[in-house]
C-alpha cells in the first residue's frame, strides 16, 4: 500500500514538475534534456526510437550502456544542438536521421556498425562524422545532402541499395569499400576538386556521376542499369575490368577536361551509347573489343579520329559528327552502314554545330534520324502529310454532319 501511494505521489511530482521518465520500452523516447539523454543511455537497448527534441541541446551525449536503438535515431530542425555522441552505441535499427541540424559541429559514433539507412541535410556545420574503424559495415541507404561535410570516412557498407552524395560544397574527398549497389549511385554538386574512390566496387545497376575531378572503379566488372557522366573534371576515366553494362545506357556528356575514355573489356551495352561536347576529346578509341550496343549510338564532338574495330550490331541509329575533318574515320566506319547498323547511319565532319546536341542517344533501338553519309537527313515532307491527312478528315466529317442535317 504504501508503495503504490509513493509511485503515485512520484508521478504527481514529475507531472507538476514538467519532468516525464523516457522509458526504455517506450515506441519514442524523446530528449528535451541531458537529463533525459543520461536515462536513454542507461538502458541496454531501446525497442522503439530515439528522437532529439528541437530544443535540445547543446551537448546530447547517449553513451553509457546503450547498444541498440530498434527504431530512429533522429533529430530535425534544431538550432541548438552542437554536439551528439554515444560511445557505446552500436547499432540503429530504422534511419539514422540529422535534418536541418545547423549547428551541430560534432557527430562522435566510434562503435557504430550497423543502421537501416542513413539520411542527412542541411547540416551547416558538421565538418566530418567520426566513426571507428572499421565503421559502418551494414546498411541498406545512405543519403547525404546540403552539408559543410568536407571529408566521409567509416562508411565501409559492403552492399548498399542507394547512394546519394549531393551537393555538399566542401566536399573534397569520399573514399568507401561498398562492393555492390543494387539500385543507383547519384553523385552531384559536390566540392570542385572531389575525388570518389571505390577500389572494391564490382557491381552496380545505375550510377550517375556529376562534377568530378577525379573518379576511381578499377575492380567494376557489370552495370546492370545504365552509367552516366556528366559535366566532371576529370581528364581520364578508365575502367580496365568493366565488360558489360546489361540493360541500360552509357554517356560521357559535356565533360571539358576529358581527354582519354578507356574501357577495354567492354564488350556489350544494352541501351544507347553517348559520347557528346567532351570538347577536349581529340580520339575515341577505347572500346575496342565493344561488340553490341542494344540502341543507339550518338557521338558528338571534336574528334579527329572515332574508332570501333570490334562493333559488329547496333540496334538503333548510327550517329558520328565532329567539329574536325574526319573523313578517313567515316570512310572505316561507312562499313557498318546496311549491316553492322540496323537503324539509319549518319558520319560527317567540320560541322560546327557538332557540340551543340547533347541528347542522350535513344536506349530502344530506335532508328533515330537521317539516313546517309552526310547526316543531312529530309524530314521536310512528313509534317505536311500528316497535315493533309488531318484536312482530309476534318473535311470529311465536316460533309458528313451537313449531309445529316439534312436527313
Amino acid at each position: 500500500m504504501f508503495t503504490k501511494q509513493f509511485l503515485s505521489a512520484a508521478a504527481a511530482f514529475s507531472m507538476i514538475s514538467g519532468v516525464v521518465s523516457v522509458g526504455c520500452d517506450d515506441p519514442t523516447a524523446t530528449i528535451k534534456s541531458p537529463a533525459d539523454a543520461t536515462q536513454v543511455a542507461n538502458c541496454d537497448s531501446i525497442e522503439g526510437s530515439v528522437v532529439i527534441d528541437r530544443n535540445a541541446g547543446p551537448d546530447i551525449d547517449i553513451g553509457g550502456r546503450l547498444k541498440e536503438i530498434g527504431g530512429d535515431l533522429r533529430a530535425e530542425n534544431n538550432g541548438l544542438l552542437n554536439s551528439l555522441r554515444s560511445d557505446s552505441l552500436q547499432t540503429i535499427g530504422g534511419t539514422f536521421l540529422l535534418k536541418n541540424v545547423t549547428k551541430v559541429s560534432t557527430l562522435t559514433f566510434p562503435r557504430l556498425g550497423e543502421v537501416g539507412s542513413i539520411d542527412w541535410a542541411t547540416l551547416n556545420a558538421l565538418p566530418e562524422p567520426t566513426f571507428g574503424n572499421p565503421g559502418i559495415t551494414k546498411a541498406k541507404s545512405v543519403t547525404i545532402a546540403d552539408t559543410f561535410i568536407e571529408n566521409i570516412n567509416g562508411i565501409n557498407v559492403e552492399s548498399l541499395t542507394d547512394m546519394n552524395i549531393n551537393n555538399n560544397r566542401r566536399l573534397t574527398k569520399f573514399s568507401t569499400s561498398i562492393k555492390s549497389l543494387s539500385n543507383t549511385l547519384y553523385v552531384q554538386a559536390n566540392g570542385l576538386n572531389l575525388t570518389m574512390e571505390m577500389p572494391n566496387l564490382e557491381w552496380i545497376a545505375n550510377m550517375t556521376i556529376t562534377n568530378v575531378t577525379s573518379f576511381s572503379v578499377p575492380s567494376l566488372h557489370t552495370v546492370n542499369g545504365s552509367m552516366r557522366f556528366d559535366s566532371n573534371y576529370f581528364t581520364t576515366f578508365i575502367a580496365a575490368n568493366l565488360s558489360e553494362i546489361t540493360d541500360g545506357d552509357l554517356s560521357f556528356v559535356s565533360n571539358p577536361q576529358l581527354t582519354n575514355i578507356s574501357v577495354p573489356a567492354l564488350e556489350r551495352v544494352g541501351g544507347g551509347f553517348t559520347v557528346a561536347n567532351n570538347t577536349a576529346l581529340e580520339k575515341l578509341d577505347g572500346f575496342n573489343k565493344l561488340n553490341e550496343i542494344g540502341g543507339a549510338v550518338k557521338v558528338r564532338g571534336s574528334f579527329t579520329d572515332v574508332q570501333f574495330s570490334g562493333l559488329k550490331d547496333v540496334k538503333g541509329a548510327f550517329e558520328v559528327v565532329s567539329t574536325e575533318d574526319i573523313t578517313d574515320a567515316c570512310k572505316t566506319l561507312g562499313s557498318f552502314q546496311n549491316s553492322v547498323v540496323q537503324g539509319n547511319y549518319t558520319c560527317h565532319g567540320q560541322d560546327a554545330t557538332a557540340n551543340d546536341d547533347t541528347s542522350e542517344a535513344s536506349g530502344d533501338g530506335s532508328s533515330g534520324s537521317g539516313d546517309n553519309s552526310d547526316g543531312s537527313g529530309d524530314k521536310k515532307n512528313a509534317a505536311p502529310a500528316v497535315s493533309a491527312s488531318a484536312s482530309s478528315l476534318l473535311t470529311l466529317a465536316a460533309l458528313g454532319a451537313l449531309a445529316a442535317a439534312f436527313l
